[in-house]
């Protein structure tokens, strides 16, 4: 198998129905398989995958899990050679898993790419960013963020300069597309299952720099982002606090960007 999809869902089932969609639609002459592990919905995701995708591999779990331990699970069952984490709420457009792949295959100290990520209106929507910072993570906590948008710290971790114009090495992508390959889960782990929600896909792009591996952007393949669709469910406290703590785990682990 060439390509692995996974997709972790929680509540989402009418943006995961446009999503698988838009992946056979836009497959070309890809060999794939999709791999959706569902994190205990309540709004039907499970009759709708069993009733219009019945040839997708379906982990049903009781419990949330969270993003990490989620897409580990399917991980395990993959059989791909590249393997694509992929949002539900996102659209495939076109040939960009073709491009990604093609792309990802030419360049072998690759170990993550993502894509262009375009909002519903077709705008661009930001999905690169540098290394966190303590002091850059304590103004978003703070709200300061919110007041002093151009401080410079900020400014910086965000990569509000950043040329999306070109495919070119950065220090992390978004989740919503993450592609990375088999080799280098295998020599770099899975991801991190101490994160629940949030920062596990940065703690993976700094392991993947650490072996030898680099994070790549690539703007000729495009998809469509609606964003944060289940995690638009949770009260802002709850969402303030995840990310607190996975703020400080990823902070604990990797001791030296203090």
């Amino acid at each position: 198998m060439e390509l692995s999809i996974i997709i972790v869902t929680w509540n989402t089932k009418e943006f995961l129905n446009k999503c698988l969609d838009s992946i056979y639609k836009n497959r070309g002459n890809l060999e794939l398989e999709i791999l959706v592990v569902d994190n205990a919905s309540a709004d039907g995701t499970i009759d709708m995958l069993k009733k219009y995708w019945p040839k997708i591999k379906l982990i049903a779990n009781k419990i949330n899990l969270g993003f990490a331990a989620a897409n580990n699970q399917a991980i395990k069952q993959a059989t791909g050679r590249y393997i694509l984490l992929l949002n539900p709420d996102t659209e495939i457009k076109n040939d960009a898993l073709t491009k990604a792949i093609h792309f990802f295959r030419q360049h072998e100290q690759i170990g993550v790419l993502g894509v262009k990520l375009l909002n519903s209106d077709g705008s661009l929507q930001p999905s690169v960013r540098h290394f966190p910072t303590i002091f850059a993570i304590v103004l978003i906590l703070s709200k300061i963020a919110k007041l002093l948008p151009n401080l410079p710290a900020l400014k910086k971790y965000l990569a509000t300069d950043f040329d999306y114009s070109y495919a070119q090495r950065v220090d992390q992508v978004m989740g919503a597309f993450f592609l990375t390959s088999r080799d280098v889960i295998n020599q770099i782990g899975s991801l991190d299952e101490r994160f629940f929600i949030w920062f596990e896909e940065v703690d993976f792009c700094r392991r993947v720099y650490q072996a030898g591996f680099a994070v790549w952007f690539y703007p000729e393949a495009a998809i469509t982002h609606y964003g944060g669709q289940s995690f638009k469910q949770a009260l802002t406290i709850k969402k303030q606090w995840f990310f607190f703590q996975s703020a400080l785990k990823y902070f604990t682990k990797h001791i030296f960007t203090w």
